[in-house]
């Protein structure tokens, strides 16, 4: 039987939203990868699905990772496009306790585009690769026609060298850990929303996007035993939550009252109609640590950023593909879910 005969393993025609999520964070995209990606492309059993692959070499072990970035606009409070793909990029490579060395950048350039446009995403790129210190080694360049492509697209991918012998990855969250995070949450989504929509706020909401390796390799340095960590894009805090909790088999439980949202984020959600647990983020990032080691590691992470904060904890072993409840400010409890309708569109 000819391979390309094998009948489509989910009808699309049943999944629209997911043709229209633009990414991950959701049930149904990852509905979608589970039944026609990784049922394909199997990984190997000692590499575990995660933001990057930690791959094992002769004398050495790597993490590798690669990304797209579709955002619109293309500038935005606080970033761009170029700024955007350098970082999340980094980000992911930092999520397996990696030192971010290398990156490739592939650009799908639009017909028409302002050459003056081109040269600011490219000086937004040069300048963050050296806030990040990473060098972009190789690249590609592709045009496409005018009306394809919406300005450009950006696809990077990333090599860093892990230098500490932790697993860091959902497998090894215990029951008892403690859940940080590095700071408010909520600002890259709002912030591309109020620009997309024409928002007149009080204020003007920046992006939080910005490198996270340096506090994560300041951890491993001081000796603290990381458990897992999560960067809280597509989906926001709830989904990272989410995925975790099924990877690990575990139950979680925050306390909202621990989370810090600015005012006018929160503000602009309720306009908007979002819940900033969802909300897109391109410089935050959550930590499962041992309980006797959360007091140093938040110290660590506050002095990088003081809105850092212990949020919860893994309350137990939990039954079939985990759970996540939440602590609500008056005291009841809630369960929260995986997003299951349809995201931001395009923030990232």
């Amino acid at each position: 039987m000819n391979d390309f005969n094998i009948a489509c393993p989910i009808p699309l025609d049943q999944y629209p939203q997911v043709l229209l999520a633009h990414g991950g964070g959701g049930k149904l995209m990852q509905q979608l990868l589970e039944k026609m990606v990784f049922s394909v492309f199997k990984l190997p059993e000692h590499i575990p699905p995660h933001d990057s692959a930690v791959i094992n070499l002769p004398g050495s072990k790597i993490a590798f990772t690669t990304d797209s970035y579709v955002i619109h606009p293309l500038f935005f409070p606080g970033g761009d496009i170029g700024s955007l793909a350098i970082n999340g990029t980094v980000n992911d490579l930092a999520m397996s306790g990696a030192r971010p060395l290398y990156l490739s950048l592939g650009f799908i350039i639009e017909e028409g585009l302002p050459m003056e446009t081109l040269w600011r995403v490219i000086q937004s790129l040069k300048k963050a690769a050296e806030i990040a210190n990473v060098k972009v080694v190789t690249g590609d360049t592709k045009v496409v026609d005018r009306g394809k492509g919406d300005g450009i697209f950006i696809n990077s991918t990333g090599v860093g060298i892990i230098e500490h012998e932790q697993t860091i990855a959902p497998q090894s969250v215990q029951p008892g850990d403690a859940i940080l995070i590095s700071g408010d949450i909520g600002r890259h989504g709002i912030s591309i929303m109020a620009v997309r929509d024409g928002l007149e706020l009080e204020t003007t909401i920046e992006s939080d996007c910005a490198p996270l390796h340096q506090v994560i390799l300041e951890m491993l340095n001081q000796g603290i035993e990381i458990h897992c960590l999560r960067d809280l894009t597509r989906g926001g805090l709830a989904s990272a939550l989410n995925e975790i909790a099924a990877s690990a088999g575990v139950t979680i439980n925050i306390k909202e009252i621990m989370i810090a949202i600015r005012e006018d984020v929160q503000g602009a959600c309720e306009i908007l109609g979002f819940d900033p647990l969802y909300v897109a983020n391109e410089g935050r990032f959550i930590a499962f640590i041992p309980k006797n080691s959360a007091k140093k590691a938040l110290e660590i992470m506050q002095s990088f950023s003081p809105d850092a904060s212990l949020i919860g904890e893994v309350t137990g072993k939990g039954t079939g593909m985990g759970l996540v409840t939440l602590e609500s400010k008056i005291g009841s409890q809630r369960i929260v879910d995986m997003l299951s309708g349809e995201q931001l569109p395009r923030i990232c």
